[in-house]
């Protein structure tokens, strides 16, 4: 059975920010706050039960994934889960820059970058490994949950040794904004969300955000227990001329 409370390690954009409010507005749920949140002006109209359509990654919050939901191992504490965050994002680093995009992934829908990002894929790589030794082994229950049968051999390894299958050379960077769609309806609502998006005219994203989200009990949404901004790596000076 799973151990409660749940942390997990995601990007998400500033508070203050235009897609960050897109973000929530389009789920429905601040995980900054915990607070409910209107659906923007229009889409209910639009899309009826888009409610039920995004119950799923409400319960996340708006987020990237950097180090998938996990309990914690005994001896640590949520403090130390924040201190290591803390100490994490003090270290200088190359701040992933993408071009963000809505498209389908699967079954479902998201903001993903237009072109792979090796910066990103390092990021994700570092929070992965650095944050391990604060997770609990998976329980049986856990592990069956991630359907290993359906995994290729390399994820299941992936699965045993991280505790999620998605990671190293199968991570994809994604901000989710809805829960699955049935294949006849996904193009007219990725082209509205596409429309949404394309308003806040964002040609750029930054990564530059590690927050550690907290859920307290299988029903609750996951809150932001602490954000941290990643100190960048200073640009290389030019040499001096002869």
């Amino acid at each position: 059975m799973t151990s409660f409370p749940r942390y997990a390690i995601y990007f998400v954009p500033a508070p203050n920010s235009d897609l960050y409010h897109f973000g929530a507005d389009i789920l429905g749920y601040d995980a900054f706050s915990g607070d409910v949140r209107p659906f923007p002006n229009g889409l209910v109209e639009t899309v009826p039960d888009w409610h039920g359509l995004t119950s799923d990654p409400r319960k996340y919050g708006f987020h990237a994934t950097l180090k998938a939901p996990f309990a914690l191992a005994p001896g640590n504490s949520e403090t130390d889960l924040i201190a290591a965050c803390e100490d994490f994002c003090s270290s200088p680093r190359q701040l992933p820059v993408i071009q963000p995009v809505v498209r389908p992934i699967g079954d479902f829908i998201a903001i993903v970058p237009d072109e792979p990002s090796a910066a990103l894929s390092r990021l994700a790589q570092d929070c992965v490994e650095s944050f391990d030794r604060f997770r609990a082994p998976l329980t049986s229950a856990d592990r069956a949950r991630r359907n290993p049968d359906k995994l290729t051999p390399r994820q299941v390894d992936q699965l045993d040794r991280w505790g999620y299958p998605y990671v190293l050379d199968d991570f994809r960077f994604h901000m989710t904004l809805s829960g699955r769609i049935p294949p006849e309806r996904r193009d007219g609502i990725v082209v509205m969300l596409r429309d949404r998006f394309g308003a806040l005219d964002h040609p750029a994203l930054t990564i530059d955000r590690v927050a550690v989200f907290r859920q307290d009990d299988p029903q609750a949404r996951f809150r932001i227990v602490s954000h941290h901004q990643v100190r960048p790596a200073l640009a290389s000076s030019p040499s001096p001329s002869a």
